[in-house]
């Protein structure tokens, strides 16, 4: 399978403030700090961790409301930061974005055919464009009588519909689904999941899709990395993930998941027991950041960042249990 985006070293750090005395040393915000994956075409790619730990600063570096602090993004093998050069209309159209909370993305003062058709007039410009309109819609499973309607007359589900047809307007290949669901009942979650795979087999579409929810990574991605501030931590496929976590992280949120029966019970890891809560992005602990909340940590994790390595074919590990000074496995 083609990898369709790849980041390599991407870092994106915010400066918030100034400390010390004198007010000249800068307080920086290490978001993303040295992250590297690949999507592949056709693929759901699950980035997951908890508020805080960057996921969301890695989707609007992509799209390119962020330009990173270091390192590369590359969609197609073709570099979407180029110096002081604008993103060509190709690239815009090929990548979108599904945002979180849908009744704030979308504008309150447009109707939903004005709200679908302003990626249509940007890119794709037609003298009658109601007809592809009521198509987007209908592919969202909305009436064609919705184009009328505002946003406010709609519930949670049919906005965040709206909001996939807006961004299935222009033809998409890559689509950053940015907590999709997390805004909605639990009634209407499984609808909208549903939607997206039946979207992405009809169109071929390749999603990155950033979660904190663990049990939905297991039935709709393809492979998971796991975020914890501003790195990741571990890349596998979803069903090695699910079932050999190697991060004591991992192991911490697989552990956490709710289940309701005995059987999903004896699935999850036994090890690790959740403690403690993700320091503030602006004090980073030292060395390895997981270490004051890792029941594994040894002298080294406080010292030293581990490095990502291969602990089998397609499943990397960011943890010095694993490291080769340690013996691996």
């Amino acid at each position: 399978m083609t990898d369709l985006l790849t980041a390599t070293g991407l870092k994106k750090h915010f400066v918030i403030g100034q400390s010390g005395i004198l007010k000249r040393k800068p307080i920086t915000v290490k978001a993303v700090d040295g992250v590297s994956f690949a999507v592949r075409e056709g693929e759901t790619f699950g980035l997951v961790g908890e508020s805080g730990s960057g996921k969301s600063t890695v989707a609007y570096t992509i799209i390119g409301m962020y330009q990173p602090t270091e390192g590369n993004i590359a969609f197609r093998g073709q570099s979407l930061f180029q110096g002081d050069k604008k993103r060509s209309s190709a690239v815009k159209k090929e990548i979108q974005i599904v945002f979180q909370d849908p009744g704030s993305s979308l504008n309150p003062r447009r109707t939903v055919k004005q709200i679908v058709e302003l990626p249509l007039q940007i890119h794709q410009p037609e003298k009658d464009p109601l007809p592809k309109i009521v198509r987007l819609l209908e592919m969202v499973e909305l009436p064609p009588d919705y184009v009328h309607k505002y946003p406010q007359m709609l519930g949670g589900g049919e906005k965040q519909m709206v909001a996939i047809a807006r961004a299935l307007a222009t033809n998409p290949s890559f689509v950053i689904l940015d907590e999709p669901t997390s805004a909605l009942d639990v009634s209407i979650q499984a609808k909208i999941i549903n939607l997206l795979i039946r979207l992405q087999e009809e169109f071929h579409l390749s999603y990155l899709f950033i979660t904190h929810d663990l049990s939905l990574m297991r039935n709709v991605a393809s492979r998971v990395a796991i975020m914890y501030l501003g790195k990741i931590c571990e890349i596998a496929e979803a069903a090695e993930f699910f079932r050999n976590p190697y991060h004591p992280y991992t192991q911490m949120l697989l552990s956490s998941i709710p289940v309701v029966s005995a059987a999903e019970e004896e699935l999850k890891p036994k090890k690790i027991t959740s403690r403690g809560e993700i320091p503030s992005p602006v004090n980073v602990p030292s060395g390895c950041s997981f270490h004051p909340r890792c029941p594994e940590k040894m002298d080294l994790c406080s010292m030293e960042d581990p490095l990502m390595v291969e602990v089998e074919e397609g499943h990397t590990v960011r943890c010095h249990l694993f490291s080769p000074e340690q013996g691996g496995l």
